[in-house]
């Protein structure tokens, strides 16, 4: 599994890009010189109509840099509206027209509200719930959401969110299940509380829904799809940032004078090296391999659950090993280490926690019922 001259020519641009912009506004440049929220967007979406590897890319190099967070949760939130499958195609296609556009060039930010528990997305009840104050189901029209969502990555700044929600049954007698179902609902109508936590690079909120206006664009998302696809692209960023801890790290230890020698030169030291080294290069293979199924939609869900519980403790290991290696200035302002420190443990529990997914390889696999 390779990626093409390409898309390597595209890691490069990124690359250049984020070196030649540091403390500059990276998401203009990335939405005006790469185009890089409309590469997995169809082009009669707006988009470059290219898949998610091209977006894979991208995200390794953002999580190198630490940069423009809210291009994770905006290309998922796209993602997740190109999944819809509703029963009413017409409001579907009208709403991808009018929203995905937006969301190519960089104009609209967007993110998508799980519902749920940060780790364990698929076991927890959906905080959301439709309500329908006029229309008819299926129609798009006349929805409304009550409920709140959890650690939703970057709500401040989003202008729209995609919303999991159950949708009460709407049979005859109103005998039919609840379904899971895929909403779009505009900032302005829900209320936002950005909550601090340990990486600020990250911003997380608490949004609250109160019988909000929304455009129902499937009563059938393929949700398991979707939180594979966030799976995946978290991988990204997780080898990206693993490889430049990684690479500050083996410079520091070749700068870093203790007894007459740098310390890279002690054999216990180039011993922790090497274990962090083969770790990365093992996180690597296992997103790269989750990329290419995202793309083939070969066995993607045992390929998602291994790249996230494998990326997820990897990338933990080798931040923790990194801030040893650097010793006290490790946890200073002044050294950034500390940062890539605290997105590992933040992003180990984004999307499911490893033993989450663990569990659920076993039973994708067939090895646990």
């Amino acid at each position: 599994m390779r990626f093409d001259p390409e898309q390597e020519e595209l890691r490069r641009t990124v690359r250049t890009l984020l070196e030649r912009a540091a403390g500059g506004d990276v998401w203009r440049l990335l939405a005006e010189q790469v185009g890089a929220l409309g590469l997995a967007v169809p082009e009669e979406y707006g988009g470059a109509g290219f898949s998610v590897l091209e977006t894979h890319v991208v995200l390794e190099e953002l999580g190198a840099a630490l940069a423009a967070p809210g291009f994770l949760s905006t290309t998922l939130a796209a993602q997740a509206i190109l999944a819809g499958d509703s029963a009413a195609p017409d409001v579907e296609l009208a709403a991808k027209a009018e929203l995905l556009p937006g969301i190519a060039c960089g104009q609209t930010r967007a993110t998508v509200v799980w519902g749920g528990a940060v780790g364990t997305p698929g076991e927890t009840t959906v905080a959301a719930s439709a309500e329908i104050s006029a229309g008819t189901p299926g129609s798009g029209g006349g929805w409304r959401l009550t409920g709140a969502g959890e650690h939703v990555l970057d709500a401040g700044d989003s202008d729209l969110f995609v919303v999991r929600a159950r949708v009460p049954g709407h049979g005859e007698a109103g005998r039919q299940p609840a379904a899971t179902g895929l909403f779009v609902v505009a900032a302005a109508d829900a209320a936002v509380d950005v909550v601090e936590t340990v990486d600020p690079g990250r911003p997380q909120a608490r949004v609250e829904f109160e019988h909000s206006p929304a455009t129902l664009l499937s009563t059938q998302a393929p949700w398991d799809r979707i939180l594979d696809l966030a799976c995946v692209a978290l991988s990204a960023e997780q080898v990206g940032a693993a490889q430049r801890a990684f690479d500050l790290t083996l410079a520091y230890a070749k700068q870093r004078v203790q007894f007459g020698r740098p310390i890279g030169s002690f054999q216990a030291v180039k011993h922790r090296l090497a274990d962090m080294f083969a770790l990365l290069e093992s996180a690597r293979s296992a997103s790269y391999a989750a990329a290419f199924a995202a793309a083939s939609g070969h066995e993607l869900t045992v390929a998602a659950s291994r790249a996230k519980a494998y990326c997820s403790e990897a990338f933990s290991t080798i931040a923790g090993e990194a801030i040893q290696l650097h010793g006290g200035i490790g946890i200073t302002w002044e050294h950034p280490i500390h940062l890539y420190f605290k997105r590992a443990h933040v992003t180990s529990q984004l999307f499911g926690s490893p033993a989450w997914h663990r569990s659920r390889y076993a039973r994708a696999v067939g090895i646990a019922a």
